[in-house]
C-alpha cells in the first residue's frame, strides 16, 4: 500500500536541497509547503492539499543543477524527476500528474505554462509571497547575491545608484529588489494569496521608504 503523499514527498524531497543555496535550500520548501497550506486553508473551494504539500517539497528540487548549469529548466526537470520518484513508489497516475502540474507551472518565467488548477495557482502563490514581507527581502537579496559576480559578471551594489552622486553604474542595485516584489504580488492568482500579498507589500513600501531616508532620499539620514 502506498505511503501518504505529502510525507513520502518530503522524504523523497529532502536530499536534492543539500546542495542548495540558501534561497532555494529545504527552509524555502518548508516554508512553501507551510504558506500553501494555510492559502488553502482560507479557500472558499475544496483543495487537495496532499497534492499541493507534495508540490511544495518538489518544487525546487532541480535549483541546485540548474544553478551549476547541468540543467537548464528547474521546473522541467523537477516535474519529471518527482514523477520518476514517485511512480516508483506506486502513487497513482492521476495523483502525479496533478503534483507534477503545480511543479512545472510554478515559476513566474515567461515560459512557465498558467496553473489550471487550484492546487497550482495556490503553489504560485506561496512560492512569489515567500519573495515578499521581511523574510523575502533578505531572500530575495540572496538570490542578487547568488547571480552577483558569477562567471565573471560585475558585482551588485548596496545601494540606489539613481539617488547616488556617483555616475550610474549600470549594476544590479536596491531598486532590482523592489521591482522583483512588486512584479511577484502583481502575478498572485488566489483571493487568499492576494490578501496577504497586500499586508507584505505594505512592509515592503515602509522598508523601502527607510531605505530611502537612510540614503537622504527622503529625509535626514
Amino acid at each position: 500500500m502506498p505511503q501518504e503523499l505529502a510525507p513520502l514527498a518530503r522524504a523523497l524531497s529532502m536530499p536534492y536541497y543539500d546542495d542548495a543555496l540558501p534561497a532555494h535550500d529545504r527552509f524555502h520548501a518548508t516554508r512553501v509547503r507551510d504558506l500553501s497550506i494555510r492559502l488553502a486553508n482560507d479557500c472558499e473551494s475544496a483543495v487537495e492539499r496532499d497534492v499541493l504539500a507534495a508540490a511544495a517539497w518538489f518544487h525546487d528540487i532541480g535549483r541546485p543543477l540548474e544553478r551549476t548549469g547541468e540543467i537548464d529548466d528547474h521546473d522541467a526537470w523537477g516535474a519529471a524527476e518527482a514523477a520518476d520518484r514517485l511512480e516508483r513508489e506506486g502513487v497513482a497516475a492521476d495523483r502525479i500528474d496533478a503534483v507534477t502540474h503545480c511543479i512545472r507551472a510554478h515559476s513566474i518565467r515567461a515560459s512557465s505554462p498558467e496553473p489550471e488548477t487550484l492546487e497550482a495557482r495556490l503553489l504560485f502563490d506561496a512560492d512569489k509571497l515567500d519573495a515578499a514581507g521581511a523574510r523575502g527581502i533578505v531572500r530575495l537579496s540572496c538570490i542578487v547575491g547568488e547571480r552577483s559576480g558569477r562567471r565573471g559578471e560585475p558585482y551588485a551594489v548596496i545601494d540606489d545608484a539613481s539617488a547616488s552622486e556617483l555616475a550610474a553604474s549600470g549594476l544590479p542595485d536596491i531598486t532590482l529588489l523592489r521591482e522583483w516584489v512588486d512584479e511577484r504580488l502583481d502575478a498572485l492568482y488566489t483571493e487568499p494569496g492576494r490578501r496577504l500579498g497586500e499586508s507584505r507589500r505594505r512592509f515592503v513600501d515602509d522598508f523601502f521608504a527607510r531605505f530611502e531616508n537612510e540614503i537622504g532620499v527622503g529625509g535626514t539620514q
